[in-house]
């Protein structure tokens, strides 16, 4: 059947790599990565016959990624930790690069080796620490959005990576291309910028208009694929003119359903690229060297972490949150192969370095879930030896806290809470992270502690052990439900109002239409008995 026996294989043993991985708690992508060692040249057994054709159709998969990458980034998401996320990023590069490389040059590897080394370990994996995130049930504290921010950016810096580093191969020829390519870029940019924000919402509107699904999304595959060709065309990077088309359709009216549409479709030659990655890994390589690459997951995962670790105490972090991005930040992400594989093209690296590289870092990411998982208790271990950490607390009264009511969140609802509580004489206390917020809660004499109330440290503070009531007033799903996550775990027996708020929006909603009060008040009722039973 050719490249579609070749297909039908990969997607076979995508699906049983993806299911193992599922079973033991790791990323779908090192399911597949392992899939593609098993259908690999290096295994025997059931083997791909086209590997080239597959590389072919996993550039589509690159383009894709890309695409999709373009379409999810937002500065919204960045706004939160927008100092450590757009500044402290691309100090963590530039220091990880130099890391990578003084790792290179002691190794007696080229120059030009060691600083594709360096390039390929200052990325992190995003597909890794979000599944990470969410086994552990931290997704929405604040070191999730810390690690997040700075993925973001991560991801990114892939693509002026993919255009630089080629070009470095003969600085001679090379730096004069680059400054060709830096100038087409920006020509490119200028125009797609007007393209995009005039041309490309236009023909979305019209194509909407039709109300056909499988045209909007043809044209949004047509519009990813087809402006990155024509970048390629151009003399700059396909995946490069993907990215950007990604970022121009998301601010139009249809980014969100370009990128619902778009999913399915990327997942799948994903699925492709990251099994044609396994492919190219040899078990045999890591049986004659492990020592090496055992000592490079060591010193990768080490040095990398005391950078996040640094970076995040510069940057006025604090508690559990350097620990946190240190060990969650630790591995090598999947972009590194983009990365590599732009590598292997160019002739800049060889096809053994590659597979050092692709070794390591499938054993950074496969042991990162454990490595992450460590946070909690050598947090707690630290907080036993060595000195408590201290709070900014705000107005706390001098008697310790007792039958009080905490607030988790200071915004417009936990501030007419607080008003509400203080004209009757309730003590309470407010959690809040946002220094804004802080300062305008503090010049109403509200006691506020100024901390992230998804992290344990901070409940302590609270004193949520002896508390009466917890009242979760952010508006972030997430992030309430990771505080609640929290608090059921170690206060089981504390009263949460987290759904009151919902059932008086409801309630409000049926008495606008005019339903009667007997029923609705019925209705309250048996949703309160279904939510508070457990």
């Amino acid at each position: 059947m050719g490249i579609a026996g070749d297909i039908v294989i990969i997607v076979m043993a995508a699906f049983i790599g993806g299911v193992i991985a599922q079973r033991l708690r790791q990323p779908l992508v090192l399911g597949y990565i392992l899939a593609g060692v098993a259908v690999g040249p290096y295994t025997g057994g059931v083997t791909v016959s086209g590997i080239h054709e597959i590389e072919m159709l996993a550039e589509i998969g690159i383009a894709l990624l890309l695409f999709a990458l373009g379409l999810e980034f937002s500065f919204k998401e960045l706004k939160p930790v927008k100092n450590i996320a757009l500044i402290g990023t691309p100090i963590q590069i530039l220091l990880t690069l130099i890391f990578g490389f003084c790792i290179g040059m002691a190794f007696g590897w080229p120059w030009m080796q060691s600083l594709w080394f360096g390039a390929l370990i200052s990325l992190s994996s995003t597909m890794v620490l979000l599944k990470t995130l969410e086994n552990q049930g931290r997704i929405g504290t604040l070191s999730s959005r810390v690690m997040i921010g700075m993925l973001i950016v991560q991801d990114m810096a892939i693509v002026p990576m993919m255009i630089i580093l080629p070009q470095l191969n003969d600085p001679a020829v090379g730096l004069p291309l680059l400054g060709i390519a830096a100038i087409k870029a920006v020509v490119f940019l200028l125009l797609m910028i007007f393209v995009g924000t005039r041309l490309l919402p236009w023909v979305m509107k019209r194509i909407a208009g039709w109300n056909s699904r499988e045209l909007f999304l043809l044209a949004t595959v047509a519009m990813g694929l087809g402006i990155g060709y024509g970048t390629y065309l151009f003399g700059l990077s396909f995946a490069f003119g993907a990215f950007v088309a990604g970022m121009l359709l998301s601010e139009s009216d249809y980014g969100y359903q370009a990128l619902s549409d778009i999913i399915p479709l990327r997942d799948i030659f994903s699925l492709l690229f990251f099994t044609s990655v396994g492919m190219l890994f040899d078990p045999w390589f890591l049986i004659a060297n492990y020592q090496m690459v055992l000592f490079l997951v060591v010193v990768i995962m080490t040095g990398k972490g005391l950078i996040f670790g640094g970076l995040s105490r510069a940057f006025g972090y604090r508690n559990i949150i350097p620990l946190a991005t240190a060990l969650g930040l630790s591995q090598i992400g999947e972009f590194s192969f983009v990365l590599a594989r732009v590598g292997i093209s160019s002739g800049s690296i060889t096809l053994e370095f590659y597979s050092l590289i692709l070794t390591t870092t499938i054993l950074t990411m496969f042991f990162t879930p454990f490595v992450s998982g460590l946070t909690a208790p050598l947090y707690t271990l630290r907080n036993r030896w060595g000195k408590p950490y201290t709070f900014q607390t705000i107005n706390l009264p001098d008697e310790s806290l007792k039958d009080h009511l905490v607030i988790a969140g200071g915004g417009r609802v936990g501030k007419h809470i607080a008003d509400v509580l203080q004209r009757i004489g309730v003590v309470f206390v407010i959690l809040e992270f946002d220094s804004r917020r802080v300062e305008q809660l503090k010049s109403f004499g509200f006691p506020i502690i100024f901390g992230d109330a998804s992290q344990p440290v901070i409940l302590e503070a609270a004193h949520i052990e002896k508390a009466r009531l917890l009242l979760i007033t952010t508006p972030a799903t997430v992030v309430a439900r990771a505080i609640t996550t929290l608090v059921k775990k170690n206060h089981p027996d504390l009263h949460i109002a987290e759904f009151e708020a919902a059932l008086e929006f409801t309630r409000q909603a049926l008495l606008h239409l005019d339903m009667p009060v007997e029923r609705i008040q019925q209705f309250t009722d048996d949703i309160r008995h279904d939510l508070y039973r457990p």
